[in-house]
């Protein structure tokens, strides 16, 4: 809702100041052209996510998927002690990692939702609990092997090469995610001991 207010502030802003500045051509022109570029953008986009969202289809068929969520199980309990024994939830944020470094977002989304949810369900008194932050961390600052949505976003630009980036990626999603992690350990130790 907020972020309906502040586009409505902006494009009334930009109006006004249109009319004022004599520049309401440029606006009008400048609002078309942006529109225009946003559906050229979505439709670049939408053909490489469909295509790695088959990927993930595959992957789903083949074990690979369950193969993936098995090999982070384990890694995955040391984050998140409390919901270990939560088989629908530690299945949700084995999924939800694979997705994200798949650089799939938009798979990711629904999946951490659903962890979310079950881990709201052992909350008792309606709080966030030391895991639902972690997840959070976790699905914010993931690590992205393959940047699917941005190679799309980049490819639909017209980047020559769009997965040029990989190494930087690489290296500012595991620094994200491990600088998270320990943040979240020293908070918890911090707040711990005010309770």
């Amino acid at each position: 809702m907020a972020l309906a207010w502040i586009w409505t502030i902006m494009i009334v802003f930009s109006v006004i100041f249109g009319v004022l500045s004599g520049n309401i051509d440029a606006v009008g022109k400048a609002a078309l052209d942006g529109a225009g570029a946003a559906v050229t953008l979505c439709i670049g986009i939408c053909g490489v996510t469909c295509l790695w969202t088959g990927v993930m289809e595959i992957m789903r068929r083949s074990g690979i998927s369950s193969s993936l969520k098995s090999l982070f199980l384990p890694f995955l309990s040391l984050l998140f002690p409390a919901s270990q024994k939560n088989k629908d939830a530690m299945e949700a944020i084995s999924a939800n990692v694979s997705a994200n470094l798949l650089g799939l977002g938009n798979a990711a989304t629904p999946l951490g939702i659903k962890a979310a949810a079950e881990m709201a369900k052992s909350s008792h008194n309606g709080t966030a609990t030391d895991d639902l932050c972690m997840l959070v961390i976790i699905n914010t600052a993931s690590i992205q092997l393959v940047p699917a949505t941005v190679a799309a976003i980049r490819a639909a630009a017209g980047a020559a090469n769009p997965f040029d980036i990989l190494p930087a990626v690489w290296i500012a999603s595991v620094s994200s995610v491990t600088v998270g992690i320990a943040a979240a350990k020293i908070l918890k130790r911090v707040w711990g001991k005010k309770r």
